[in-house]
């Protein structure tokens, strides 16, 4: 298969990232099939010419690419109970924010089955969720991480490249499910953790008038999906208790400098932030 060649898609969840998946492949001409636990979900992307039917257990052997775009726990129960229909020449990606528990059971169950998977996690999004605020596009430009079936990466990942070129990813890196999650605890649920309690000083609804950049560069995040979060906080709690604890102990330094009025200790932690922040500039942002 070539990267501009048509094939079947198959979307299992159609929220901002497997309604942003349908939408960008949709646009390049490929076909979609797709299912979703709300069936005014599914029914408004057929009705959008996103989706041409529904993913269903007689359609799935159709797809030459499946893609599990819910939450973990979801995508591994749906790629057990869809692998006895996956044909073998097929290949399935889930796209999951956390790595470990997804790729342990998907990697067995392709095994089992003859087919191959591989883990993903396409780095963009917003702070918005569901399918109505899913749009082709989404992941133009952005880094795509692959975690890859042991004996057989390169292939996988040649594969892998081939049918998702359709969504214009600027870069593709490879990892282990163990390296992603830890890097990830940092990168992206530190922040959410700390936008979400940072929006909890009462001064948060009575700033009005007094903020600009830096607090909606610092709050965007907050308005999060609670039931996504808590499940990808809850798989990953090692690593993300790691990284609060480290937060906890810095801004505790900060206080201590504060509350002795040490003007000399401030300005050396603000100049550590600032160093540090230049040295991880220099590092490049990418997992």
């Amino acid at each position: 298969m070539t990267a501009h060649s048509h094939f079947t898609v198959g979307i299992v969840g159609l929220g901002l990232i497997g309604g942003s998946m349908a939408r960008s492949f949709a646009a390049e001409g490929h076909r979609v099939l797709a299912t979703d636990a709300l069936p005014c979900t599914l029914s408004k992307a057929i009705t959008d010419g996103v989706v041409c039917a529904e993913l269903t257990d007689q359609t799935v052997p159709l797809c030459d690419l499946l893609l599990l775009a819910v939450y973990p726990a979801a995508a591994i129960e749906s790629l057990r109970r869809l692998a006895p229909y996956i044909r073998k020449d097929a290949v399935a990606i889930d796209l999951c924010g956390t790595k470990r528990d997804v790729c342990r059971a998907c990697f067995e169950i392709a095994n089992e089955s003859g087919f191959t998977f591989i883990g993903g996690h396409p780095m963009a999004g917003t702070q918005f969720s569901g399918y109505e605020n899913s749009r082709a596009g989404l992941f133009e430009g952005a880094p795509m991480v692959l975690v890859l079936p042991d004996g057989e990466s390169e292939n996988a990942r040649v594969r892998a490249e081939a049918l998702l070129a359709p969504i214009h990813f600027g870069s593709f890196a490879v990892t282990t499910a163990e390296a992603h999650d830890r890097v990830i605890a940092f990168t992206s649920q530190l922040a959410h953790v700390v936008s979400n309690a940072y929006v909890k000083s009462p001064m948060a609804q009575i700033h009005h008038g007094f903020s600009a950049g830096s607090y909606r560069d610092l709050t965007r995040v907050a308005w999060l999906n609670e039931k996504m979060w808590c499940e990808l906080f809850l798989e990953n709690r090692d690593f993300l208790t790691e990284e609060i604890e480290h937060i906890i102990t810095a801004l505790g330094a900060y206080k201590k400098a504060l509350d002795k009025n040490d003007a000399k200790a401030l300005e050396d932690l603000l100049r550590e932030g600032r160093l540090a922040k230049e040295a991880a500039d220099k590092n490049g942002d990418d997992i």
